[in-house]
């Protein structure tokens, strides 16, 4: 009977991913070099996207800062990561970066600090976003800046998009306001 009672623990141990980290448990540093706890997000929706200030989809930085103006508040934000992982197309530091947001599209939804999002030095968060083993649902690869990985208010990874998807893609759009796509 004990063995059998052990088993039952250990499936539903397994079922409910105990040890299982959840976006909530990582802190990074925002774009001024401060300490940032994904876990103040409890309760939102959360785009994650990388970034860069010298690739063809850079202007995308608009359409961002349109849906973060439009929906972002209470229940969703959109988080930044510049990375300099695709042909060196992010090269500044993180002050150069955060100036050439604010100057060209008025960013003001939260970037962090630049971060290798691919690659043996990459993110512990973008390890947990691109591996199942870590985040419980599913492996994926950064293709190019511009990725997009949608994380729900229970602070478990939903999906992603690749990074020619805009960030005002209907599907985007019908996940942040909760209607069926």
């Amino acid at each position: 009977m004990k063995k059998f009672t052990l088993l039952i623990f250990f499936a539903m141990i397994a079922t409910i991913g105990f040890g299982q980290e959840s976006f909530y448990d990582f802190t990074v540093k925002n774009i001024e070099g401060q300490d940032f706890s994904l876990s103040s997000l409890k309760g939102k929706k959360v785009l994650v996207v990388n970034t860069a200030s010298k690739c063809g989809l850079t202007p995308q930085y608009e359409a961002l800062q349109a849906l973060y103006k439009q929906y972002g508040g209470l229940n969703f934000t959109i988080i930044g990561f510049p990375a300099n992982n695709f042909l060196g197309q992010e090269p500044g530091s993180d002050d150069e970066i955060q100036e050439f947001c604010q100057r060209n599209y008025g960013v003001s939804f939260p970037m962090m600090s630049k971060i290798s999002v691919k690659g043996s030095d990459m993110a512990p968060i973008y390890q947990w976003l691109t591996q199942k083993s870590k985040n419980g649902v599913m492996d994926s690869e950064v293709g190019w800046n511009f990725q997009k990985y949608l994380i729900d208010e229970n602070g478990q990874l939903v999906d992603f998009f690749s990074p020619k998807t805009k960030p005002d893609d209907p599907k985007i759009v019908n996940w942040i306001t909760g209607k069926a796509n």
